[in-house]
């Protein structure tokens, strides 16, 4: 604890649910006590801070905040993002922010362990991060999607985990 590449850091994280808001400030700064988090509840409000401020990283939900339109604004901005789902957990939301350029695409299922992938957000490459995230995660996708769900993405996540 206290040694985690997320101190020091600045992260924005958006959601419409406060509590998980909450909750991703209360287990990032368990384990990294001198990261600053910043909380935004909605699109205007994350929009106004993504254009006014730098962020380190930021953690975006895609549903009740427009997510897909805020990755957009945090990637011309050079902003690493992992995007957060529970509702938008679909091939389809993956396959997006994998074309998007977002780093990360993690279930809020995934939310108390979210440290470790926020931490290969920062620590990796664009590639090499989808590869460890979908080495962590392959097995959750296939039991969490339809049979075809690699098919629907038209990536090759199988070669990936590898």
């Amino acid at each position: 604890m206290g040694d985690s590449i997320l101190n020091d850091k600045i992260i924005l994280a958006v959601d419409d649910e406060p509590d998980v808001l909450e909750s991703l400030e209360e287990l990032v700064l368990a384990d990294a006590p001198r990261c600053r988090i910043e909380k935004a509840g909605g699109f205007e409000e994350a929009a106004a801070l993504l254009e006014a401020n730098a962020y380190d990283l930021v953690v975006l939900d895609i549903m009740g905040v427009r997510g897909f339109d805020l990755l957009e604004i945090a990637v011309r901005r050079r902003f690493r993002v992992a995007m957060l789902t529970a509702h938008s957990l679909t091939p389809e939301a993956l396959k997006r922010s994998y074309d998007m350029k977002a780093y990360a695409f993690l279930p809020k299922e995934k939310l108390a362990d979210i440290v470790p992938f926020l931490e290969d957000v920062l620590k990796y490459d664009y590639a090499t991060g989808w590869k460890r995230l979908l080495q962590k995660l392959h097995g959750f996708f296939t039991a969490s999607f339809a049979s075809d769900w690699e098919k629907k993405t038209g990536l090759d996540w199988k070669e990936w985990s590898k």
